[in-house]
């Protein structure tokens, strides 16, 4: 037998700690190669941490709401000694060797970004991923509130031997639906899953709750007996606290809107949502919004662009950003290479990334490289607001709610669906004629879709 140390990997490029969520194992529990063991959160995300590692869990040495250091030891396993200790293999037996905990931090590092969508397509099917998804040999675990660990391995599976399941029903959802279901007083037990293997998603738990909105106000919520309350800065909102005041005093800000008939548009979106094209795909005004956007960075492509003290670095390629509330935090995936997509491809990235990102799975990898953000305020009822950059970034657009209000067409009023659209730029990188004009551009889509058959 031989003890191995599971040290916090860096999950994203340059992450130096991470909050430790959830365990998901205690001592005593036999852990096999590719179940989680614990959920930590990031700057950025919330990750499942997969075990490296076949044995018996010895110790757990951080605890739940603490923050750990990168390279700092999480975990103490004790492995077969006849070589049968996964990605352990081959390693001192000094716990804490810089080779031991080199390699595991890689092998870890190297399954964060091997994460599929939820059809549980991975890839080439070998290698070690994230538990749950790719190959078919993978293994899950999950947890039942106030249980032990379920473990379940795939039919197929030639890499261990079959582990018994503890509840023939259990409740499978990730800790984010879980959460969900919990705002929203729905009990998983009797949620009927849609996803695989009967996995509880987060339209699951929105239909058995009967909310048509999920990121409004819930409901409300019952007054504190406490005077006040101190909430730790860390994770994520520690993150975006950092962003905000880094762009808003570094890039100076400038903002321009205007007032558009978007009557066209909203006729337009009519017909894509009865077209056979885009059946089974969510089609809204964003779409829309998003291609005029794209429209529009071809005939100013000066927004495109980062300013970085010594040069101007413009984009040639456009990594479309959208700014996701979602239950840790505002976060901003974007769709790589948006630039390239047709109108259908674009509305199924839109979904996808909007899927991902209030399911809690939305990876560092898909939050980098951003050259340019949507931010929809319409969608929670506002007209309009002043958007701050996002780092790095030239150029944020926001687009208000589309209402009836009275317009002015040909000589007199008449009823039109009217929105407000505009955003905030960096003044060091645009000047108020490219301003200007690229807002103009956008609302003239927005005016008049046909101008996207150009």
């Amino acid at each position: 037998m031989s003890e191995m140390t599971f040290p916090l990997p860096d999950v994203g490029e340059g992450l130096t700690e991470a909050e430790i969520v959830a365990w998901h194992v205690k001592p005593g529990d036999t852990v096999a190669l590719n179940q989680v063991i614990c959920e930590i959160e990031t700057a950025k995300s919330l990750v499942e941490l997969p075990s490296p590692f076949t044995g018996t869990v010895t110790e757990v040495l951080a605890e739940e709401g603490q923050t750990v250091p990168v390279g700092d030891p999480i975990l103490r396993v004790t492995t077969d000694a006849n070589g049968d200790g996964g990605a352990g293999n081959g390693a001192q037996q000094d716990p804490a060797s810089e080779e031991e905990r080199a390699a595991v931090a890689d092998a870890v590092a190297d399954t964060a970004g091997s994460v599929s969508h939820e059809d549980g397509e991975g890839g080439d099917g070998g290698g070690a991923v994230l538990v749950g998804y790719g190959t078919g040999g993978a293994v899950r675990s999950r947890r039942r509130s106030g249980g032990e660990p379920l473990l379940h391995q795939a039919a197929g599976s030639a890499a261990h031997s079959a582990i018994p399941v503890a509840d023939a029903s259990p409740v499978l959802a990730k800790p984010p639906i879980r959460k969900l279901a919990k705002d929203l007083g729905v009990d998983l037990a009797v949620v009927s899953g849609s996803g695989i293997a009967g996995e509880i998603l987060r339209d699951d738990v929105v239909r058995q709750a009967s909310q048509a909105k999920l990121f409004r106000n819930i409901e409300t919520p019952e007054p504190s007996e406490l005077r006040e309350e101190r909430i730790p800065l860390k994770g994520m909102r520690k993150q975006i606290a950092k962003a905000m005041v880094a762009s808003a005093f570094e890039a100076p800000h400038v903002s321009v809107f205007t007032e558009v008939d978007a009557t066209r548009t909203m006729e337009f979106v009519k017909r894509l949502k009865t077209s056979t094209d885009f059946a089974g795909v969510k089609v809204s005004p964003l779409l829309i919004f998003a291609k005029a956007m794209l429209w529009a960075i071809r005939r100013n492509p000066q927004v495109n662009a980062t300013f970085n003290e010594t040069e101007i670095i413009r984009h040639n390629f456009v990594n479309l950003g959208i700014a996701a509330a979602t239950p840790r935090g505002l976060i901003v995936p974007n769709i790589k290479d948006a630039q390239d997509l047709s109108l259908l491809d674009l509305a199924r990235a839109i979904e996808q990334l909007t899927i991902t990102a209030r399911d809690g799975r939305t990876q560092p990898a898909d939050m980098a490289e951003g050259t340019i953000t949507i931010t929809n305020i319409g969608v929670f009822g506002m007209d309009f607001g002043t958007p701050i950059l996002n780092p790095g970034e030239c150029a944020i657009m926001a687009m208000g709610t589309i209402r009836e209000k009275p317009w002015v067409v040909d000589g007199e009023v008449r009823p039109r669906m009217v929105t407000t659209v505009g955003g905030s730029f960096d003044h060091r990188l645009v000047d108020g004629d490219v301003i200007s004009r690229f807002v103009a551009d956008v609302a003239s889509v927005l005016e008049e879709p046909a101008l996207l058959l150009d």
